[in-house]
């Protein structure tokens, strides 16, 4: 079954419930608010995308907290993410074989059309 991270709140996320329901594709869903991330769980995400991408510097959290004066490395921030789940892009979907992260619906095309067949 497909996991969805995220903050139920947010656009993204729920574009990408919208999608899944429409092609009846299972998931769980954990709310970062709810449910933190941690290192553990974000070192998984790291090994099929790149901290670039899970990064979110475009969001609020990454504005209020002037990081971008900081110039961070990447473990910089990987502990940033882990200690601030707000700085995920999101949503982040976790299948079988690999992780999405942010709403791009012909990535979940390509990448989940097998899912529902196996749940």
């Amino acid at each position: 079954m497909l996991r969805i991270y995220g903050i139920k709140n947010c656009g993204s996320v729920r574009k990408a419930f919208k999608y899944l329901k429409s092609h009846e594709m299972p998931y769980e869903f954990v709310d970062f608010r709810e449910t933190p991330v941690g290192k553990t769980e974000i070192d998984k995400w790291l090994d099929f995308t790149d901290i670039q991408t899970l990064f979110n510097t475009r969001g609020t959290t990454y504005r209020t907290l002037k990081l971008k004066d900081l110039h961070l490395n990447d473990e910089e921030k990987k502990r940033w993410l882990t200690k601030e789940n707000r700085l995920i892009k999101r949503p982040v979907i976790v299948f079988d074989n690999g992780v999405i992260v942010g709403y791009n619906e012909s990535e979940y095309l390509n990448k989940l059309q097998n899912q529902s067949k196996k749940d």
